[in-house]
């Protein structure tokens, strides 16, 4: 999954404008497309991903580009599903099998100034 963390309503519509972020040093909180329910084929993937043996891989960036340059995402590794709440969008909780780098660690936590 590829996900820009800071979205501006110049780059993004207001139905894009995922919430994206950082919990902890291993947890990420991520929003599925806007239309994408808990029950439609989509939701139900992301939802049992562990029980379907699927691979997520989360790449962050922080913002869409920069001084008019494609902004460059980092790697944060495999995610496995730990929950999720809500339907249109679906929020979903991700564990990372290795520790955020401490630099996106920052850029991508919402609680982090």
């Amino acid at each position: 999954m590829f996900i820009t963390l800071n979205k501006s309503e110049k780059n993004f519509s207001e139905s894009t404008m995922y919430e994206d972020y950082a919990i902890s040093d291993r947890l990420f909180h991520w929003q599925s497309q806007s239309r994408t329910s808990d029950t439609s084929s989509t939701g139900q993937r992301y939802i049992n991903q562990r029980n379907n043996d699927t691979t997520v891989l989360l790449f962050v960036r922080e913002y869409k580009s920069e001084n008019g340059i494609t902004s460059p995402y980092y790697f944060l590794g495999k995610a496995n599903y730990v929950s999720h709440s809500g339907s249109k969008p679906i929020n979903i909780v991700w564990e990372l099998e290795e520790k955020i780098p401490v630099k996106i660690h920052k850029m991508s936590n919402k609680n982090v100034g």
